[in-house]
């Protein structure tokens, strides 16, 4: 007896995932009459119709609800099965997801030390947004900002660094406003940055009412490295958060014009993968123990927080 023709189950599988032949020839990349043709092929094979056909409508008969059901669950094992054997190829690099903010101002500075102490750990570093999911099928480890520890399937998640902001501005800005800044006012002066829209000056300067919004005007950015990338070029004050501007502090590049801090409640946090290899579970923790002994460098006290 010939083996069932795998290519054609699948095509099955997925019109009755997607309760359509046009939706499952878009999800296949095919035409609609090659998912009809394929549908045939099964059809012949197995010697009796899948379907119940009434003009252009189709119903699944209940013999072919009950291969579809299997179907689903072997394919979805073969994929899961396909995953593993491609993580445990030889020489994969360890990934790490990380948002714009963290990658530019605090991962990438460092990731030389890393590879100095561990030679034999690869790594590749590709983006995370901010509000989008992870596919941590393809991804070991991630730095996100959340609201509270993500839970997360297999995930362990870790507090990584406070997000707390802090007005800041270029050493040049406040030399040309006559080197002070004691006050909200002389804030003001400056011209404020704002990062997506004007909520974050009107909680730092602790004003509930913000209908006053000339009071708050300024240049928007969309993305933290922008607002920062304009504050160092002393385009006006930025609210950022300490953690990815203190490298900048420290290096003299921008100034803290005030002690007082804001925060939404959003933290920084790092996620790494649970249910990996051996191997990867390894190297995944030895990048966890190198980047928290990083962060107690660069914010003594931080192993303590949150």
């Amino acid at each position: 007896m010939r083996a069932p023709p795998l290519t054609a189950l699948r095509a099955f599988e997925a019109v009755a995932r997607f309760g359509s032949f046009r939706a499952a020839a878009d999800a296949l990349c095919v035409t609609q009459s090659a998912v009809s043709h394929q549908i045939r092929n099964v059809e012949d094979w197995l010697g009796q119709p899948l379907f119940e056909r009434e003009g252009n409508r189709t119903r699944l008969l209940p013999h072919a609800m009950d291969l579809a059901h299997s179907l689903s669950l072997s394919f979805t094992e073969i994929e899961a099965a396909c995953q593993r054997a491609r993580s445990q190829s030889t020489g994969q690099a360890l990934v790490i997801a990380a948002i714009p903010s963290i990658a530019m101002c605090w991962l990438i500075p460092r990731l030389s030390r890393f590879r100095a102490a561990h030679p034999d750990i690869e790594t590749r570093i590709v983006y995370a947004l901010h509000g989008q999911d992870i596919n941590f099928q393809d991804v070991h480890l991630a730095f996100v900002f959340s609201k509270g520890a993500p839970r997360v399937s297999n995930v362990k998640s870790q507090f990584f660094l406070g997000g707390e902001s802090v007005p800041v501005c270029s050493p040049a800005l406040l030399r040309g406003s006559g080197g002070r800044a004691q006050t909200d006012q002389d804030i003001l002066r400056l011209g404020l940055l704002h990062d997506g829209d004007a909520s974050g000056w009107a909680g730092w300067m602790q004003r509930r009412d913000t209908s006053d919004t000339a009071v708050f005007t300024g240049a928007t950015f969309e993305d933290f490295n922008l607002l920062r990338a304009a504050a160092l070029s002393g385009q006006g004050a930025a609210l950022c958060p300490l953690a990815m501007v203190q490298a900048d502090l420290d290096m003299g590049r921008l100034v803290q014009l005030s002690e007082r801090t804001t925060t939404d409640g959003f933290d920084y946090y790092l996620l790494s993968v649970t249910s990996a290899r051996q191997q990867v579970n390894r190297q995944a923790q030895v990048f966890c123990d190198w980047a928290m002994a990083e962060r107690a460098k660069a914010l003594p006290g931080a192993e303590n927080a949150n």
